[in-house]
């Protein structure tokens, strides 16, 4: 198989198929440049989605879709970088493995961020959650900001993710196992 077909909020797209190891491939959903799935798939969740402040993602795939649920509601979004820039200052990090990552990433957030999110209510979001390992980490910098999570939202959910019942999520999104 090349491709996997998938509907996602009434758009439909085919997937081009990945090898992430000799015995499991994925289907590599990529939102860069998708503006018409970005903007519908942003307008689904917003409906699922509980109140919240400002919305938070990990860079950066989950960048688009952060940005588009930020604009078409509560107007604030941070992203998490995954190198400190010379305009951030006293990093709070964390560390992540992601299965689309080959090595462990950190994440971090300056002090600027930090201060303008404690206190309010946050929502995590980011376009595939698969293994959890980088929404477990942007968790865990939540919780060094002192913010209260209010959902965690994701366009796919793959594989055993779909089983979560902590995540809002607009499709699931099967994982390959070869013979």
């Amino acid at each position: 198989m090349d491709n996997y077909k998938i509907t996602i909020a009434g758009v439909e797209r085919e997937l081009k198929m990945f090898p992430v190891n000799d015995k499991l491939d994925i289907a590599a959903f990529i939102m860069f440049g998708d503006v018409e799935v970005t903007e519908k798939a942003a307008a689904e969740l917003l409906k699922l989605c509980p109140e919240h402040d400002v919305v938070v993602s990990a860079e950066a795939k989950g960048i688009p879709l952060c940005y588009e649920m930020a604009r078409q509601g509560c107007r604030e979004y941070v992203i998490a970088r995954k190198s400190i820039k010379v305009y951030m200052r006293n990093c709070t990090h964390v560390t992540v493995n992601s299965i689309t990552t080959e090595n462990a990433q950190t994440l971090y957030l300056g002090e600027d961020d930090v201060n303008f999110l404690k206190g309010k209510r946050v929502l995590i979001v980011d376009d595939v959650i698969s293994t959890g390992e980088s929404l477990a980490a942007l968790e865990q910098l939540m919780e060094a900001c002192e913010v209260e999570v209010v959902g965690k939202a994701c366009v796919l959910a793959e594989g055993d993710a779909k089983n979560r019942d902590d995540i809002i999520y607009l499709e699931p999104l099967p994982l390959f196992f070869k013979d």
